[in-house]
């Protein structure tokens, strides 16, 4: 894959892949579709500040994720961070939310620091940072709009939010900023470390830990988890076609 046309290519193969095998792995690939969408949209119309360059990071980005899903489906190892989204798609028991989560867990915290020093190997990072937080904003801007209407595939999820409050809760209080920050940070240290190989390790056990915070939250949520899920669509395509809705909403907004 080299161009952004490439990879809506795929990512449309493996959302008809999902959609036919009942994956939920196709929530979190309905989400990134549309961010790429949304990225091809703004090169066209000129907003970034290397419109050239961000092609080259948007599909160093999402070949991370093809990648990781294809090597998943072939039974080879994947990082993981991956490993542990693609294993929680299989179990009914957890919500949609989480399984976006646990996507954009693995593809932002690990693969968008690397991708982003791949991008500018033998350059200055700092000069992608513009770049590098502008695709981050397109990413908040639709998980923001899919948890504002998530009643759409989840009628119960909002009761969960005023739990929130004062609660140590990964699920419950999972940052898009946050995330942002601390993937650039790596992207420096991935960087200015000759020993890449080290460097994914070690970053994939830290972030493999907040995946599983994130499948298994506390004991204060786990019932009310329970409730959340059981009056949620049980049908994967039909919740990834309503998801599609909720996330095209959300990028014409």
């Amino acid at each position: 894959m080299n161009t952004i046309h490439d990879v809506l290519l795929r990512m449309d193969q493996i959302v008809d892949e999902c959609k036919s095998k009942q994956s939920r792995i196709g929530y979190f690939a309905i989400l990134y579709r549309q961010v790429t969408r949304r990225v091809r949209d703004g090169i066209l119309a000129g907003e970034f500040e290397d419109n050239p360059r961000m092609e080259v990071l948007d599909v160093c980005f999402a070949k991370r994720f093809i990648d990781a899903y294809e090597l998943w489906q072939q039974g080879a190892g994947c990082t993981e961070s991956w490993r542990l989204a693609f294993e929680a798609s299989k179990e009914a028991k957890h919500l949609v939310l989480q399984h976006l989560f646990l996507g954009i867990n693995a593809h932002i915290n690990l693969d968008l620091g690397i991708a982003a020093a791949e991008t500018m190997a033998e350059k200055e990072l700092s000069g992608i940072q513009g770049d590098f937080n502008q695709i981050n904003s397109l990413l908040a801007e639709l998980v923001d709009g899919v948890k504002s209407n998530i009643s759409k595939v989840s009628p119960i999820f909002g009761w969960l939010i005023p739990l929130a409050k004062g609660r140590d809760e990964m699920l419950l209080n999972f940052s898009i900023q946050i995330a942002r920050n601390g993937a650039w940070k790596y992207a420096g240290e991935y960087h200015a470390d000759n020993n890449k190989a080290f460097q994914i390790q070690d970053r994939d056990q830290n972030i493999s830990a907040l995946a599983r915070k994130l499948i298994s939250p506390g004991k204060f949520l786990a019932f009310l988890v329970k409730i959340v899920c059981f009056a949620e669509w049980k049908s994967v395509s039909r919740t990834m076609d309503q998801l599609d809705v909720v996330i095209d909403k959300a990028v014409s907004q």
